[in-house]
């Protein structure tokens, strides 16, 4: 069975909590172990700061959770309609994110920037 939950939230740090606590709550339901949400919080939370730091004029962050077995994909993407450059790839910020989960990618499209990821969980 797949679900999707979508969230919403200004594009705004101060927000950023409201997309941690949805994951852990919907990684909690697929039987994630402790170490597998808390790697996914600090995901959740680097993808939003990247996105967020070359928002523009943007003013919501959209993240997208796709629930599958024990698998969670979130997809954060935010308007952008100067693309900009895409993240490095040799940076902190793209490392972390590639520890945390299991793919990691970025996409452009239609005015819109997207970084996506999956993470496995609940073996524990």
């Amino acid at each position: 069975m797949t679900s999707t939950v979508h969230l919403e939230i200004p594009a705004s740090g101060a927000y950023l909590a409201v997309a941690r606590a949805a994951a852990t709550g919907l990684a909690a339901q697929l039987q994630f172990t402790y170490e597998e949400i808390d790697d996914l919080r600090i995901a959740v939370d680097e993808a939003c700061t990247q996105l967020l730091a070359r928002r523009g004029s943007a003013t919501t962050l959209n993240v997208a959770y796709h629930l599958a077995d024990a698998e969670l994909r979130v997809d954060v993407s935010i308007e952008a309609s100067d693309r900009g450059e895409p993240l490095e790839r040799d940076t902190f910020a793209w490392q972390i994110l590639s520890a945390m989960t299991d793919e990691v990618r970025e996409q452009a499209e239609a005015g819109r920037l997207r970084l996506s990821f999956r993470k496995a969980g609940g073996r524990g």
